[in-house]
């Protein structure tokens, strides 16, 4: 069966018996396209009549609502890879179409480009006669050519053999005779959020946005800096768009300029005609209190209560009240026990863990076997256990602190440097060095630490060399490097990838004191002399966190471990390859 990258599917059933088709409707599609699925809605929509039909309006109604919503939550649950986009640029009240033209109805004067050129066409329209097959994809394909600008060698699929099971069931609904219920919009509407890693209750909360703005869009985006103000845990930071700043995860946030990025290119294909605004959270309301255009501010069931605030701060600021649009929280039918029930962030971001986020750099400089692991982490992150999970699987663990006692042994290289550096008072009675007296030397005076390090460092770099040489002979296939200083070091050329482990600041504090009985302000001042995790991450291929239960951690680095495995098995096969291929 042939796959594409890209498709739009043209939905045509009445909106009464949608809700019934989306899921199968979905999941048949999930098996054309693989990458990006438009959906375009128009509801009785003829294809089979013999004349070419042309794309309308169609007004803004509560079902309308009610079916994206529908479809977003049944995205995630049967087509999860998909990204999914219900396009809105023909849904306008009728008394704002086409306003100063003598065109009743022109949704797409010309046709629309999106961010993904669609390769194939599919469509749930019941083809009633067989033999009209050809004629309906050839109508298909110039409706959607008249609206979208597509791939020149579009295809056109019509789905309704794999939805005929359901004609039973939709011929006993009967469409009501009531009048489809008006939606309220707005000139100007606003929301906000975290907006990391795109996903299908994001895209409800914006597509229901753009369903209700007019002129302008307004999006709050939490930056960076709005992220580091939450990590306290005695005076969490609250926002009216999400219910706490302590994000789980936080360091694998997507970048700002990232996230926003993926916003704009999301709302310009869902509806172009708006003026969009996107614009940093530096404060827990943003502008939505400031702005006196603003008529609307949407909201989920458990960021009611900051819309409410919100409006308080605008009638201090003498300001009219926004209008509360409330939608619902989507359901999320993959979470574990340790995720949210609804679709978040959060689980996603939790999903990655022990997964490859960024390809391996080149390490053809060091040998392919053993495939060496620079694993590191701040105090208290649990690199350590982690280590010796990893070294129950299969791996020689290299310790490098038990190497760091080594290089200070009497008669060492370095046992005589940091000698003639800082003083023979270093020394105890058997004549080995008091690492208390020389750590209080070096305690905040960067240059004698660096003067230190210098000396240590290099040593300990070479007993790792051969430690590694050891395990290759014998035929040792993985190295794990626990190192505390693997990147402050600069020992990464000596891995093939860096894997790191984290936990929030506060955590890691109430671990530290517990362990070392330290005062809480000792234990953050250690971590503060640290790399940050954030800094840490942004030099990992791959994140580890104890955060949860034991069970959680051992199946995180099992997952870690096994697609380990795969890597350097594939690597394995394509060096054979290439060494074949030489030779011939």
């Amino acid at each position: 069966m042939t796959m594409f990258s890209t498709g739009i599917l043209v939905l045509t059933s009445p909106l009464h018996t949608l809700p019934l088709r989306i899921a199968p409707v979905l999941s048949s599609a999930a098996q054309l396209v693989e990458r990006t699925l438009y959906v375009h809605l128009h509801p009785g929509l003829n294809l089979g009549s013999g004349s070419q039909p042309r794309p309308v309006f169609i007004p803004p109604v509560v079902d309308l609502s009610a079916l994206i919503t529908r479809l977003y939550s049944n995205a995630a649950d049967v087509c999860g890879h998909l990204d999914v986009r219900v396009l809105l640029t023909n849904v306008r009240a009728q008394s704002a179409a086409c306003s100063g033209t003598t065109i009743p109805n022109c949704p797409f004067p010309t046709p629309q480009s999106l961010c993904h050129s669609p390769e194939v066409v599919l469509t749930d329209f019941p083809l009633q006669d067989p033999g009209q097959s050809h004629q309906v994809t050839q109508c298909l394909q110039r409706y959607t050519g008249h609206c979208y600008v597509c791939s020149p060698s579009l295809q056109s699929v019509l789905l309704h053999p794999q939805l005929m099971r359901l004609q039973e069931k939709e011929e006993g609904l009967k469409e009501s005779e009531e009048k489809a219920e008006p939606l309220e919009t707005y000139s100007d509407v606003v929301v906000g959020g975290t907006f990391d890693r795109l996903h299908g209750a994001h895209k409800t909360l914006l597509n229901i946005s753009c369903l209700l703005a007019n002129r302008r869009f307004l999006i709050g985006v939490c930056d960076q800096a709005m992220l580091k103000k939450g990590s306290t845990p005695r005076r969490p930071l609250k926002s009216i768009f999400f219910p706490a700043l302590e994000k789980v995860l936080k360091e694998l946030v997507e970048p700002y300029s990232l996230r926003t990025q993926r916003l704009q290119e999301f709302v310009e294909d869902i509806k172009p005609s708006l003026q969009v605004e996107i614009v940093p959270l530096d404060d827990p309301y943003g502008v939505s209190v400031v702005d006196p255009l603003l008529e609307c501010i949407v909201v989920s069931e458990e960021t009611r209560k900051g819309g409410l605030a919100v409006n308080k701060k605008r009638i201090e600021n003498g300001l009219p009240a926004l209008v509360l649009h409330e939608i619902q929280l989507l359901k999320d039918a993959h979470h574990t026990e340790t995720e949210e029930e609804k679709i978040s962030s959060s689980s996603l971001r939790s999903r990655l863990l022990g997964t490859l986020l960024t390809p391996p750099k080149d390490a053809s400089h060091i040998a392919p076997l053993p495939y060496v692991i620079g694993l590191t982490g701040g105090s208290g992150s649990g690199k350590s256990s982690i280590a010796r999970q990893l070294e129950a699987l299969g791996a020689v663990r290299i310790d490098c602190d038990k190497l760091g006692h080594e290089v200070y042994q009497p008669g060492t290289a370095a046992y005589h440097r940091v000698l003639e550096e800082f003083g023979s008072d270093l020394l105890n009675g058997d004549k080995t060095i008091n690492r208390r007296v020389l750590g209080r030397k070096v305690f905040g005076n960067q240059e004698r630490l660096k003067a230190l390090t210098d000396i240590v460092w290099p040593e300990i770099a070479l007993l790792v060399k051969n430690r590694i040489s050891q395990a290759r002979e014998e035929g040792k296939q993985v190295c794990v490097l626990d190192a505390a200083v693997l990147l402050e070091a600069g020992w990464t050329d000596m891995v093939h990838e860096v894997w790191v482990t984290v936990i929030p600041e506060e955590e890691a504090v109430l671990r530290i004191t517990e362990r070392d009985s330290v005062t809480p302000e000792d234990a953050l001042r250690r971590l503060q002399s640290q790399w940050s995790n954030s800094k840490q991450v942004r030099h990992a291929n791959v994140v580890l966190s104890t955060l949860w239960e034991p069970e959680v951690t051992r199946k995180q680095v099992l997952k870690a471990w096994n697609l380990l495995q795969k890597r350097i098995q594939h690597r394995q096969e394509r060096h054979a390859l290439v060494t074949t291929s030489s030779q011939l």
